[in-house]
C-alpha cells in the first residue's frame, strides 16, 4: 500500500488527570472490549501503588520503566533468492513506544498476582529497576539482532 492511500494516524486526546497522550495510549492498550473506565481505573490505581512502593512520582517511574523496555533494534524477515534472512533494523520512535507499552502490559498480564492493578504496578517497578518480563523481552530482541548482524547488508 502506498503512502498516499494510507490514512493519517488517529488523533489521541490526552487523559484528564495527567494531561498526557502517553497515559491515554497505555490505557487504550490495557482496555478489553471497550471497557475504558475499567482500564483507566486499573492504570491510575497501579500508578498510585508504584508511588507508594518507590516514593517517586508514579508517572515519572512509568516513563523511565517504558524507556528501559523500548527496543533500539528489531529483527525483520527478508526473502532474498529463496532464502529467508533475519535482518536487524532500527526501530522508529512510534514503533519503539508501541512495542515498549505492549511488552510491559503483556508481561503484567502474565504475572502471578491476583489483580491486574498489582500485576501492572509490579511490572512497572520491575521495568524501572531494569528487570522483569518486558526488559527480558527487549534484551532477547537485541540479542537476536546482534546475532544476525551479518545480514545487516540486506536492509531495505
Amino acid at each position: 500500500m502506498s503512502r498516499k492511500n494510507r490514512a493519517e494516524k488517529r488523533k489521541i486526546s490526552p487523559d484528564p488527570i495527567f494531561n498526557s497522550k502517553l497515559v491515554t495510549k497505555s490505557i487504550n492498550n490495557i482496555m478489553y472490549d471497550g471497557k475504558k473506565g475499567l482500564a483507566e481505573g486499573i492504570f491510575y490505581e497501579a500508578l498510585n501503588k508504584v508511588e507508594e512502593e518507590t516514593g517517586e512520582t508514579g508517572l515519572e517511574v512509568f516513563k523511565e520503566a517504558l524507556n528501559n523496555t523500548m527496543p533500539v533494534l528489531e529483527i525483520r524477515s527478508r526473502r532474498v533468492g529463496g532464502a529467508n534472512y533475519q535482518v536487524p533494523v532500527e526501530v522508529s520512535n512510534d514503533r519503539r513506544l508501541t512495542l515498549g507499552l505492549r511488552w510491559i502490559i503483556n508481561s503484567a498480564r502474565g504475572r502471578g498476582e491476583r489483580k491486574m492493578v498489582d500485576r501492572l504496578a509490579g511490572e512497572v517497578v520491575d521495568a524501572y529497576n531494569e528487570e522483569g518480563g518486558a526488559v527480558r523481552k527487549k534484551e532477547e530482541v537485541h540479542r537476536m539482532a546482534e546475532a544476525n548482524k551479518a545480514f545487516a547488508h540486506y536492509k531495505w
